[in-house]
């Protein structure tokens, strides 16, 4: 028999923090009938934490899963610090709205029993998030939060009314059948919607009807039921996953965007407080008067802008549906990704987002030569900011400058840039991370060639819009295309010019 991956719910939502729970409750069957027995799991170590069994979610790892008298329970860590999802579905887990979890398994010994099966052995691929599980007892535990900008909450029980409904506590007058005929639905719809794929090279995106619905229309302009964006007329919203996908593209094009505080807005201005002074407290006698002080506050404004573009492509290209959809975006992305990354770097015109080294309230520190960087100017930048912002800083220059800074050795004769051993991380100089940004300017005279800095705290990122397409059938279908306009709208700028710097050669 081939083996095929199981899956044990329905849909969920994420959190961020740490999360135990019950991932299978041991001595009771699921809504199915199957009861899977003590010592029946296999798999590794470690898993990887999903949303609703959707192998694009990947929100967090399971780092503990154990087998315990009361069942299978997991402890897992949220990677709300990378995972815009995994900050969403946090939300969700604390208001309550999601309690569930659920596994994935392929099957390897079995036998009939009532209504489902006996599970004496089986291979776990995956855990997940749910919102309905497929057992009723398979719920989350606790929630405790591993950032320190919030409140732990450990070992706090979940809302009573996050927990799914059993006909043991329905209330009295509640028709019991209904309630099992509808959870028979939910099944039926489970098994087909959310079982993922574990064979093939089809993209997962593909297995959307949004998607699909999505790619109709970038093939031949019909919209169908796909969602039309309110700010401007025809213009088509591109589904979450593929929206998602663009996202991932803009990073190999922005740099910035890996660094920065990147939000979501739904305002065409974000008005954020800013303190400008504190209070002015003083040492006093044991009956000198005291004087009372307030802190002033001012307003930081960051506009939310727009880019657009039109690309056309082949009327017969545009008809291969493997292709046209993998086409627009990657080629969108690129255009957009590129002007986008210049504005974030030197944007400071009013049409376009406020870039950090055009701010005139970062500071600089000054270099002694126009046409070279000493190590000691780099120590001196680094050691201007503040402890807080330094030991999360980020080193951000083009290759040129790059390339020259490979040469620079400390007193010792070891070298400051030190490359990455690790896969996945990046180069680093005096300890800090370096990243390439091709809109940087060259080493120079009165030029600034280097910006260090938390970015997390000191450049913010809005997106208001990540991407809305209208398909043009029409306009140049004389000469065999289709063209496509797309547009986003993002707003960013400095929030708080103290965490960066920049370096300033002579004039």
């Amino acid at each position: 028999m081939t083996d095929r991956l199981e899956i044990k719910a329905a849909l969920s939502v994420t959190d961020t923090g740490e999360i135990t729970g019950l991932a299978w409750p041991f001595g009771s069957a699921d809504r199915v009938g199957d009861l899977i027995e003590k010592g029946a799991f296999a798999g590794p170590a470690t898993l990887p934490m999903l949303f609703a069994h959707d192998q694009a979610q990947v929100i967090g790892v399971w780092e503990e899963i154990t087998e315990t008298d009361t069942g299978l329970t997991v402890k897992g860590r949220l990677l709300v610090e990378d995972v815009e999802r995994a900050r969403e579905v946090r939300a969700m887990v604390k208001a309550g709205a999601i309690s569930g979890l659920s596994i994935g398994f392929i099957t390897k010994d079995a036998k009939r029993e009532g209504k489902g099966r006996r599970i004496s052995a089986l291979e776990l691929h995956e855990i997940s998030i749910v919102a309905v599980p497929a057992h009723p007892g398979a719920q989350i535990t606790s929630l405790k939060s591993v950032t320190s900008m919030e409140p732990e909450m450990e070992n706090a029980e979940l809302a009573p009314e996050a927990k799914p409904q059993t006909p043991a506590n329905v209330a009295p007058g509640i028709d019991t059948k209904a309630f099992d005929r509808i959870n028979a639905r939910l099944d039926a719809i489970e098994a087909k919607a959310n079982r993922p794929t574990v064979t093939g090279a089809s993209s997962p995106l593909m297995g959307s009807q949004e998607v699909k619905a999505f790619t109709h229309y970038l093939s031949t302009g019909e919209a169908k039921s796909l969602t039309t964006a309110s700010d401007t007329a025809n213009h088509i919203l591109v589904p979450e996953e593929v929206s998602g996908e663009f996202i991932r593209n803009l990073v190999e094009y922005s740099p910035v965007r890996a660094i920065a505080d990147v939000r979501s807005t739904a305002g065409a201005t974000i008005i954020l407080p800013k303190r400008t002074s504190v209070t002015n407290a003083v040492w006093v006698g044991e009956t000198s008067a005291r004087t009372g002080s307030e802190p002033a506050f001012a307003q930081t404004e960051v506009a939310v802008k727009e880019i657009s573009t039109y690309v056309d492509m082949s009327i017969q290209l545009a008809e291969d549906s493997a292709n046209v959809l993998s086409e627009v975006n990657l080629a969108l992305a690129e255009d957009f990704g590129q002007k986008e990354s210049l504005s974030f770097v030197n944007g400071s015109t009013a049409l376009e987002p406020s870039g950090f080294m055009t701010d005139a309230n970062v500071a600089a520190t000054a270099a002694a030569s126009g046409v070279a960087i000493s190590p000691d100017e780099l120590i001196a930048l680094m050691y201007a900011l503040p402890g807080t912002y330094r030991n999360a800083g980020t080193w951000v220059m083009n290759g040129s400058t790059l390339a020259a800074l490979r040469t620079l050795k400390d007193g010792h004769g070891n070298y400051l840039w030190q490359p990455s051993y690790q896969a996945g991380q990046p180069e680093t100089i005096l300890g800090r991370p370096v990243i390439e940004a091709v809109d940087m300017p060259d080493i120079g005279e009165g030029a600034e060639p280097i910006i260090f800095g938390d970015f997390k705290r000191g450049y913010r990122i809005y997106d208001r819009i990540s991407l809305v397409v209208l398909a043009d059938p029409y306009t140049q279908r004389a000469n065999g295309l289709m063209r496509y306009h797309a547009r986003r709208r993002v707003g960013a700028g400095v929030v708080r010019p103290d965490a960066l710097r920049k370096l300033k050669m002579a004039a």
